[in-house]
């Protein structure tokens, strides 16, 4: 099962409870078919309203689970000047990329533009800081790309050099 279906579930159930609550409340016949009427159809609405939200971006203002994150890696943005910023961002500990958008800022798009030019250059990818805080701090850039890695260190050799003697020096 996955995290919607557990939540479609809850859902259900809720609307199963009102429903009951409503069929034996003291009302007419009529009153309780149609409530009875309207929880039948809130689970079909409710399900392809689950699995339709499921493809938009979420607003980053609304995530909840993970507003502590100090960073985050962008996989990929898409700019949308007036409108938008769309991220898929791969937060820690979760296998799948998750979909996001941040308001329209001219600062951002451009720390994320410049972000996205030091990443190629460097081979690295782009970083996000803190990116479900909600401030108005605009001092410390959003976006960057850190350095490249160092290479590891050399190893010494693990065996002996072969070294090679000219006939010169053996006296041949």
């Amino acid at each position: 099962m996955t995290i919607t279906t557990h939540w479609f579930v809850i859902g259900a159930a809720l609307a199963a409870v009102l429903c009951s609550i409503s069929i034996w409340a003291p009302r007419s016949v009529k009153m309780k078919l149609v409530a009875l009427g309207c929880a039948a159809m809130f689970l079909p609405v409710g399900y392809i309203a689950l699995n339709d939200i499921l493809s938009r971006p979420k607003p980053v203002q609304l995530e909840a689970m993970h507003n502590k994150l100090d960073e985050v890696s962008v996989i990929s943005s898409l700019m949308k000047e007036d409108e938008g910023i769309y991220l898929w961002l791969q937060l820690p500990e979760i296998a799948e990329p998750r979909s996001y958008k941040l308001p329209w800022s001219d600062n951002a798009a451009k720390q994320l533009h410049k972000a996205q030019q030091d990443a190629e250059a460097n081979g690295t990818n782009v970083q996000m800081k803190k990116p479900f805080e909600r401030t108005i701090d605009t001092s410390e850039p959003l976006f960057y790309a850190p350095p490249q890695a160092a290479l590891p260190p050399k190893q010494p050799p693990q065996h002996q050099p072969i070294v090679f003697k000219s006939a010169a020096n053996t006296g041949q």
